[in-house]
């Protein structure tokens, strides 16, 4: 039956004007992140990019979220991480193909639209962007009552980077007796979270501002540790020709990331003892009694990225690196693949 009382989409749990004013940071946020290429202003219907510079360009996309690290955001009240987790994957995850980001899109979905948490969001985006030279050339905040609950949130990614065709990372060119090289991370980044919050706040029973000595830190700035981004190592050991692979390590760990740039019947030897596991991750181990395998598939262990590169490259990219203040790992070699035997197998 049709009712006399007046009803409008507020009532239904939907703000135009929350909306017109998250949108209005956004545009200042977005405003900054622009480069050469961008040819619009927020706002139109599509996003246009002019991309100038390159001879036999190949254009590279990813897209992407951060999981359940949203949980630890809403726990604390602290939004303005998570935009920053959210670019630097998507980045690292086409940087490992030898792409510089062009432009980047988000998708910014809620129960009830609060301005205010919007603007920290994407004044995360926007700062890793920058950070990138990564224009942040549009997205959607979609406010949807019902399907998220109020004060929840997700958020997700779409990235587009270029490289030119000759300068392509495939993993075509790695080789036996290549050598594995970890780049650090900083903690957990956006994998594993749904072990680790059920561990540390069921299992554990902490609290966000529990402060772990062991960790010297609260959970919550340990859990809310920003996702690295590894665009500048990777492009400056690329302009020398020193890398032959890169594997981004996700979900999954090392043990499904890295066989992803082997070429068949090779496998990687991984020595265990050749970096130092961070206390986070030997913390969620002894709460949870966790088997070795499925430890090494659920967290990344303190590396954030692998590269490969031949033997005699390695003295001059430990230099490039350290100059840019940036630590490294020898942790292992390219092997030939025993039949049988798994693409990653663990030593030490």
């Amino acid at each position: 039956m049709p009712t006399k009382k007046t009803i409008r989409y507020q009532d239904a749990g939907v703000s135009i004007d929350e909306a017109d004013r998250a949108v209005g940071s956004i545009k200042e946020t977005a405003k900054r992140t622009f480069t050469r290429g961008v040819v619009a202003d927020i706002g139109s219907f599509g996003a246009m990019y002019r991309l100038t510079g390159y001879k036999r360009p190949v254009l590279i996309s990813s897209a992407d979220g951060v999981g359940t690290k949203v949980k630890v955001a809403f726990m604390t009240g602290r939004h303005d991480t998570v935009g920053q987790d959210l670019v630097n994957h998507c980045v690292n995850d086409i940087a490992v193909q030898g792409a510089k980001p062009l432009y980047f899109l988000d998708y910014f979905a809620v129960g009830k639209l609060d301005a205010k948490v919007a603007a920290q969001v994407i004044g995360g985006l926007g700062k890793a962007c920058e950070q990138n030279h990564c224009a942040l050339i549009g997205g959607e905040t979609a406010e949807m009552p019902g399907v998220y609950q109020e004060g929840e949130y997700d958020l997700a990614g779409f990235i587009t980077g270029c490289v030119e065709k000759n300068r392509l990372l495939t993993g075509s060119a790695i080789r036996e007796g290549d050598v594995l090289v970890g780049l650090p991370s900083t903690g957990l980044h956006t994998n594993g979270y749904s072990l680790a919050r059920k561990l540390l706040f069921e299992e554990a029973g902490y609290t966000p501002d529990t402060f772990l000595p062991e960790l010297g830190c609260t959970v919550a700035d340990e859990l809310l540790k920003v996702h690295r981004s590894y665009l500048r190592p990777i492009q400056r050991l690329l302009k020398d020709g020193l890398i032959t692979g890169a594997a981004h390590i996700t979900g999954g760990g090392i043990t499904d990331n890295l066989p992803r740039i082997l070429p068949e019947g090779l496998m990687a030897e991984v020595r265990l003892g050749a970096w130092e596991v961070p206390p986070i991750f030997e913390l969620l181990r002894r709460i949870g009694n966790i088997p070795a395998a499925d430890y090494r598939r659920t967290f990344n262990l303190g590396i954030g990225m692998i590269l490969t590169m031949p033997p005699k490259h390695v003295w001059k990219a430990e230099q490039i690196l350290a100059r840019m203040g940036q630590p490294m790992h020898a942790m292992g070699k390219v092997t030939v693949q025993t039949r049988g035997r798994s693409r990653v197998s663990y030593t030490g």
